[in-house]
């Protein structure tokens, strides 16, 4: 079943459990917003709203950036990827509720359950994908490969301040991330200190919003 919607920007962003898909988009959104762009989040998950709950309590609560309403979890009840790739419907429903509510939006970020190195999200549900992988998995993590670190849009690599601490070499993940993603583009980012999240953002605009100029709005919380 595909649901029609209108044609609101979709972000996929998937990964392992623990990667940062979260913190992530508790990075991204309030740079996206601070530049004029209205953005609505849904968090998948298996069986809580833990991660949909904490960006509430950090993004509309903490920062005060955007309505609590705009932040959706989804318990999926089952295996992460199919929510977001073998059947979307859940999330499909969800985004048409959204387009009808407020068609005005720029840009709709999904983000999956934690989930394995073939995690892809269905182009009905997303645009554009970006998959997060973490430094604390090793030096060999990209050349492992897989349809999430090959395919995705945007590969961001995270956590690379531990990079000391584990042994990892980011100049061999810089070599194979180069070789097995054949010039698509990756970012290194810490996502606790915000280094390389702006280049996150510029491929995000550059990519997906076209370079299109936000309308200008008196109150961009709402």
């Amino acid at each position: 079943m595909v649901l029609k919607n209108k044609k609101i920007p979709k972000i996929g962003i998937g990964g392992p459990v623990g990667s940062g898909k979260t913190r992530l988009i508790e990075r991204v959104v309030p740079v996206l917003i601070e530049r004029g762009y209205r953005c609505c989040i849904i968090s998948n998950d298996v069986i809580s709203k833990e991660d949909a709950q904490r960006m509430q309590r950090i993004l509309s609560t903490e920062l005060k950036v955007m309505p609590e309403n705009m932040i959706i979890g989804i318990a999926t009840g089952g295996c992460p990827h199919t929510a977001i790739r073998e059947d979307p419907t859940i999330n499909l429903a969800v985004i048409d509720e959204i387009e009808k509510k407020d068609p005005s939006l720029d840009l709709i970020i999904i983000e999956s359950g934690g989930d394995n190195v073939m995690t892809t999200f269905s182009p009905a549900l997303a645009d554009y994908f970006i998959y997060i992988i973490d430094v604390s998995g090793g030096d060999k993590y990209p050349r492992k490969g897989g349809l999430g670190i090959e395919s995705c849009d945007l590969l961001v690599i995270n956590k690379i301040d531990l990079a000391p601490h584990v042994g990892a070499d980011l100049s061999i993940m810089k070599r194979d991330a180069e070789k097995i993603r054949s010039g698509r583009p990756y970012v290194f980012v810490n996502c606790q200190t915000g280094q390389g999240i702006e280049d996150v953002v510029e491929d995000i605009i550059r990519s997906i919003l076209f370079d299109k100029k936000p309308v200008v709005r008196k109150d961009r919380t709402k």
